[in-house]
């Protein structure tokens, strides 16, 4: 089985990039939305500490696999699928891939901006990358906040998207990020155009 990508599917390692990523995303949801409601104490500051290692950690994942896509290739467009959905899927990948990088980013600053050290999961501690600034740090809390649920949005769409091709359109588009097998009542893998 080839580790890199093919022009009819996505590699094992994307693959796992993919769901991990995605399952990270889901975690930080979670601490991100209902953090703030702790009570002051231990507890606020550990999930708080853990909130911002996996940030770092998808920063660092997120990083490794826009790598690995340039060295691996993309696999080929589904045959029929229009020009148009083709651009859409484009469009949404690179916002994916942007607002993956600059929602941590916008972390570290808020972090940084309200003058506390920044450590990955104890282990090592990483610089600030802007100074104590009450009026940044209230921005970036902003721009951060915005940021999640313009991500969420294009999760939803995202996902949609691959099950309306699974179910609708027939076609390989969610098969093919998947484990092969994973599908193999559902459509073909390879779609014929008329």
């Amino acid at each position: 089985m080839p580790l890199k990508n093919t022009p009819e599917r996505w590699g094992p390692i994307s693959q796992l990039l993919h769901w991990t990523i995605l399952v990270l995303i889901l975690v930080m949801a979670y601490l991100g939305l209902t953090m703030t409601e702790l009570p002051n104490g231990l507890d606020k500051i550990r999930t708080y500490a853990l909130h911002k290692s996996i940030g770092l950690t998808i920063l660092g994942l997120v990083t490794l696999r826009v790598l690995w896509r340039l060295y691996a290739g993309t696999p080929e467009p589904v045959p029929g699928t229009p020009t148009w959905q083709e651009r859409i899927a484009s469009l949404t990948h690179f916002a994916l891939y942007v607002l993956l990088f600059a929602i941590p980013l916008s972390g570290w600053v808020v972090n940084s901006s309200a003058g506390f050290p920044l450590q990955w999961f104890g282990l090592f501690n990483l610089p600030a990358i802007a100074g104590k600034d009450h009026d940044l740090h209230e921005l970036s809390e902003v721009v951060h906040e915005v940021l999640f649920w313009i991500l969420v949005a294009l999760v939803f769409m995202h996902a949609a998207a691959a099950f309306y091709h699974h179910l609708f359109q027939r076609d390989a588009t969610l098969a093919r990020m998947l484990p092969r097998g994973w599908l193999s009542s559902g459509p073909k893998e390879n779609h014929d155009v008329a």
